[in-house]
């Protein structure tokens, strides 16, 4: 029963893995599409959602299946766990890479205006951080969580200025009024893709450590 257990967990773990490259993927389609234009990419990235959302509930399904016949306990129970969580931080992920390709087709259409910031910087960093999470969780690499989790201070605060720069502009002319708005929400979707990159992070050191450090407290589980 044990060997079987494990080869559903390792199972489990692949089906993760799986869902973080198309996500990754996903993430990757919606900048490009925002930042050349480029209409018919942001319309395949839209189309492709319902293949993440399948990916998502087949997994949930199978951690499921895992605890009801197995029971597993501590460190197993732990692991099936953060599968949990960190499955539906993926989806979300994709789910904001979907939003920033509907906004990359709406400014396609609205009246051209320059971004008052610079979204290709936001948009790297928060790529670099889902990739750091994901890559923190193959190689069970509690510093590279830490380390991903250390850089949503960074995004926050690129948030909160793109705020400001946005607001000037609108201040400045209200004829880009829309553009404005929908750059403000490209920003604010790249900020929540951070949070859920450090979501992931944090449980990557849940399930090794049996820490819990979410809302910046420090819990030790056994």
């Amino acid at each position: 029963m044990a060997v079987l257990m494990q080869q559903e967990l390792n199972d489990l773990k692949k089906r993760l893995l799986a869902l973080g490259a198309e996500v990754e993927g996903r993430v990757r389609q919606a900048v490009q599409a925002l930042l050349t234009g480029d209409r018919a990419l942001a319309e395949t990235v839209k189309g492709g959602d319902a293949q993440i959302d399948n990916l998502e509930i087949e997994l949930e399904e199978e951690c499921l299946k895992v605890l009801a016949l197995h029971q597993p306990v501590a460190t197993d129970l732990r692991f099936i766990v953060s599968i949990l969580k960190i499955n539906n931080d993926l989806e979300r992920v994709a789910d904001f890479a979907v939003n920033i390709a509907e906004r990359a087709i709406d400014l396609s259409g609205a009246i051209k205006i320059a971004c008052p910031y610079d979204i290709a910087r936001m948009a790297e960093l928060v790529e670099q951080m889902l990739k750091m999470a994901l890559d923190s969780l193959v190689d069970k690499d509690t510093d590279l969580a830490r380390k991903t989790i250390q850089l949503d201070d960074d995004v926050d605060e690129m948030h909160k200025e793109n705020f400001a720069k946005v607001k000037e502009a609108i201040k400045a002319d209200l004829t880009y009024i829309d553009g404005l708005v929908y750059y403000l929400s490209i920003s604010r979707y790249l900020e929540r893709m951070g949070d859920l990159a450090t979501n992931i992070a944090e449980d990557v050191v849940y399930q090794v450590d049996g820490e819990i450090i979410r809302h910046g407290g420090i819990q030790t589980c056994l």
